[in-house]
Order: C-alpha cells, then structure tokens, then sequence
C-alpha cells in the first residue's frame, strides 16, 4: 500500500516525528543573551516541538531520535516525556554527544551540533522505527542537511511510511547555515515531492525557488496533494485538489518568532488526525502558533483539550 492523500489518518492513529533535538538553552526574559542574567534550559528541535504540540492537544505522539548518552540528552528526553510525547525509542548514544543551541531574542540562535548524536542517524535507525498505531510521519528538512548519513535515515524513514499507507507530513524547514543554497534547494525541493503534506514559509520558498506568491509555490508543486504556505503575521494558504483556502493569522504581541512554525505545524496536524475539514486545520495551526509567539521558549506548558 503506498500513502497517495491527505484525507484524514485511519481513527486512533497517531504521529511519529523523527529528526535532531538538542538542548536549548534562552533568557528568561525577551533580553539578548549578551544582557540576560537568567536562563532557561529546554528541549529544542523542530520535529519533537511539533510532537509535543500534538500531544499537547490530546493525540498520541512520538518523537525518534538519537540522543547523546549525557545529562543533557538524558534531561531532554525526560523533558519530553513529562510533555506527553512518547520516547521510548529513542536510541542513547554513549559514543556522541547532545548538541546544544542558543536562542537570542530577537536575533536568531547559535548552534553547536557538529558531530552530535542526532547527526550519526543512518538508515540502520530507520529500521528501527515502529509504525503501528501511525497515521502521521512527520520530518523536515533539517535532518538531510545535518549529515550524509542523516539524509540516507530519512530517504530510508520515509521510504518505509509510503510503504506502509502512513501519511508523509514534511516541513521544509530551510537551514541556511547547514548547507548552500543551490544543493538545499535540488534536496528541499525532491524531498516535498515525496511528501503527501508539505509545509513552507512564502518567504523561504522565494528563497530556496525564486517563488514569490502562495500560488507560485503552487504552481512549482502542483502535484503535492496537499501544501501549505506560511506567510508569517499575514496568514496561510492551503492547496489541496481543486482547493485554496486562505486564512489570516492571529494577531498578538510577539516576543520571539523561533518556534511558531513548529507550533502551527502541530496544531494543523492534530487537526487532520481528528479529520477536521482544511479551514479548521489552518486555525488550529494559527492558535497554536499565536502562543509561541508570545513566549521566549519554542513550547507552551499547558495542555489544551480537543
């Protein structure tokens, strides 16, 4: 069986979000890091923020990764755990580290991953992924631009999840820092194609593919069945078949912006694993980001009831 829509995932079924999470480390203010005096240290990465998200909302959700065999990969694990988000499978590594990130409001973050446990992933891990129960992989582009072996793990992940009928979400998730332009935009691009849901900001699709409206984007995948396109304070369009819905974002006091993109991209996927028509996804999706957004921390601590 090969996985050819995004209607909405058999009942009962939950998501697997795979790919790296590090330590992050924020002010607990909105001060930069060169002024703040008080620091939180919290779980950071893409695919696990949106597990959390998910099952923030009441679905069954599990994050997949390596993790150094470390205090810090130890207490991100724990973190996501108390956050609802299944980590059974997570493999310890004794051999590699947890990368750690920084968060400095208002200017972006500072990374330190090279050669962390995450970027030692390999289609052997891909293997190891339990599907049953699984109505949703989500990944993103970050894992292909960690590492050679990263990107063989997630060809080989996403392989296995056509196979079995689970829906492939994919956000594009471009990380300029990670790798050039040209090389990102041929992958980024390949890896959509295969995707059955695919998310991407209209900025970084100008960006990566030189697209500049919601429907250029469109017009450049017109065979993915179902794509959302951010456009940040201004709202979100998605294309599904014959569909475009467009809906504005909410409008609220931003603090930081870093993390609103997983948040929506957990609120719209909790909306499609309770088979909620396309408006209600991309509310959902805004509602979940508009609290990130008012935060300095990439999740909201609190759980909300369907």
């Amino acid at each position: 069986m090969t996985s050819n829509s995004s209607d909405r995932p058999r009942p009962g079924a939950g998501l697997l979000t795979v790919g790296e999470t590090m330590a992050l480390v924020t002010p607990a203010t909105g001060h930069r890091l060169v002024d703040a005096e008080d620091f939180h240290l919290d779980a950071g990465g893409a695919e696990s923020n949106v597990a959390a998200h998910v099952a923030a909302l009441g679905y069954p959700a599990r994050w997949f990764s390596r993790l150094g065999d470390d205090a810090l990969g130890r207490r991100v694990a724990a973190q996501l755990g108390r956050r609802g988000v299944d980590v059974s499978t997570v493999v310890m590594d004794a051999a590699h580290r947890t990368g750690v990130y920084f968060k400095d409001p208002g200017s972006g973050v500072l990374y330190y991953r090279s050669d962390s446990a995450a970027s030692h992933l390999s289609p052997a891990d891909a293997d190891l992924l339990a599907l049953d129960g699984i109505g949703i992989l989500h990944v993103s582009g970050i894992t292909a631009a960690i590492s050679g072996s990263a990107a063989s793990f997630l060809d080989s992940a996403i392989g296995r999840a056509r196979e079995a009928g689970v829906l492939v979400s994919f956000d594009v998730n471009d990380r300029r820092a990670l790798w050039d332009p040209a090389t990102a935009a041929g992958a980024l691009a390949a890896l959509a194609r295969r995707a059955d849901l695919v998310f991407v900001g209209r900025d970084e699709a100008e960006g990566l593919w030189g697209t500049e409206r919601a429907r250029d984007v469109r017009a450049l995948f017109p065979d993915i069945p179902e794509l959302v396109v951010k456009d940040g304070e201004v709202g979100a369009t998605v294309f599904a078949g014959g569909l475009e819905i467009f809906e504005p974002s909410f409008s609220v006091q931003v603090v930081d912006v870093v993390g609103a993109g997983d948040a929506f991209a957990g609120g719209y996927l909790a909306a499609v694993l309770a088979g909620a028509p396309h408006e209600k996804r991309l509310r959902a999706g805004h509602g979940r980001a508009a609290l990130t957004l008012q935060t300095t921390g990439d999740f909201i601590d609190e759980r909300i009831g369907r």
